[in-house]
């Protein structure tokens, strides 16, 4: 675990993580949320291949994701990408058991994988949908974050219209080459305060509102 105390070291000095969000990573193993042959990179500071051509974010890049959402016990949380379920499984971490998270994904093994995953790792405030999360769900709206794990060309406005004023929305913004991390923080007029965190790459977000149908 060398490799993880690394990782924890760094984000201290780097990223100012708050203690939520390193006890979350801590108690998180990453390793049950990646496949069997990539074990022995559980804790490199990269992206690793999952199923059908999908990734799950190098830790660090959940981190950064996680830290911007700025997350507190009892909250009410979207997710677009559910991926292996591990930033579900941080996320839901530092929400708690009175938080809920409610995300979604359109690969139906990786819906499976990461439902797996998540009873694996004893985590039960999640709900895990399979169906185009771009069009949000507005039946458990209105979320306090959103967070979206794939690449859009903007925030869908469905999204925007389920969260509560005064709530965050962060995801990677841009075309399918090249995207930049935007945090968005919605005012009780409705309009977002952007704040830009970087260039990254993810894969395309499937969908209505996103590149691929």
């Amino acid at each position: 675990m060398e490799k993880k105390q690394q990782l924890i070291n760094f984000w201290k000095e780097k990223l100012k993580l708050r203690d939520i969000e390193l006890k979350a990573f801590n108690e998180i193993k990453r390793e049950n949320f990646i496949l069997k042959e990539n074990k022995e990179e559980a804790y490199h500071d990269t992206p690793l291949p999952l199923l059908r051509g999908k990734t799950i974010s190098q830790p660090t890049t959940v981190m950064i994701m996680t830290l911007a959402l700025d997350l507190m016990p009892g909250e009410k949380v979207f997710e677009i990408g559910t991926g292996s379920g591990y930033q579900a499984a941080i996320t839901a971490h530092i929400i708690g058991k009175k938080g809920k998270l409610v995300s979604t994904e359109v690969i139906p093994e990786l819906v499976q994988f990461a439902k797996t995953n998540l009873m694996k790792s004893n985590i039960d405030n999640v709900t895990v949908l399979e169906e185009d999360g771009s069009n949000g769900c507005k039946d458990l709206a209105p979320y306090d974050k959103i967070i979206i794990t794939a690449a859009c060309s903007k925030f869908p406005e469905p999204l925007l219209e389920q969260l509560k004023p005064g709530g965050i929305i962060v995801g990677p913004v841009g075309d399918e080459n090249e995207q930049e991390m935007v945090k968005g923080v919605k005012g009780k007029d409705g309009k977002l305060e952007l704040y830009f965190l970087g260039p990254f790459l993810f894969t395309p977000m499937y969908g209505k509102y996103g590149f691929i149908d």
